[in-house]
């Protein structure tokens, strides 16, 4: 159906935010997995965004249920005062799904460099596969973050 591919990138040999680096390999084991559902309501179809279009899963909401399985996977395990942020995208929406239908998004830990984590991602409607790819997260002192865009 259609593939979104979205990079982020920073400069510099540091984390994101500036700050010493952390060994994301001690602390991250490749295998760690996590899972996320939703059912799917009107609010999350892409003719809910472009009027004219059909009430389905709208892809932006699938890679978010994704993004949002990878970043629990690996919260717990991070520093305190450290969050993970998305920073590369690369899914492939291979189906429709209907408003009412339960869709569960898995994320699975397939490589941790110093810097950042590199996820396999998956999207299934039962047991139908509607979606798939790769998704990369890097680490972010929060407070210093937060600070950077004067946020809260």
């Amino acid at each position: 159906m259609s593939t979104i591919i979205f990079r982020h990138s920073w400069h510099g040999g540091e984390t994101m935010d500036g700050e010493r680096s952390i060994n994301l390999p001690e602390l991250i084991a490749v295998g760690t997995r996590e899972r996320r559902s939703v059912v799917v309501s009107p609010e999350l179809t892409v003719g809910h965004f472009v009027p004219g279009m059909p009430q389905v899963y709208a892809t932006p909401m699938m890679i978010m249920l994704m993004e949002l399985a990878a970043g629990a996977a690996i919260g717990p395990l991070l520093p305190p005062g450290y969050v993970s942020v998305g920073m590369e995208v690369n899914v492939r929406h291979l189906a429709a799904t209907a408003v009412g239908r339960l869709v569960h998004a898995t994320a699975k830990v397939v490589e941790v460099t110093d810097k950042t984590v590199l996820f396999e991602v998956e999207a299934f409607d039962g047991d139908r596969l509607i979606g798939e790819g790769t998704h990369r997260r890097g680490l972010v002192n929060a407070d210093a973050f937060k600070k950077r865009f004067n946020a809260s």
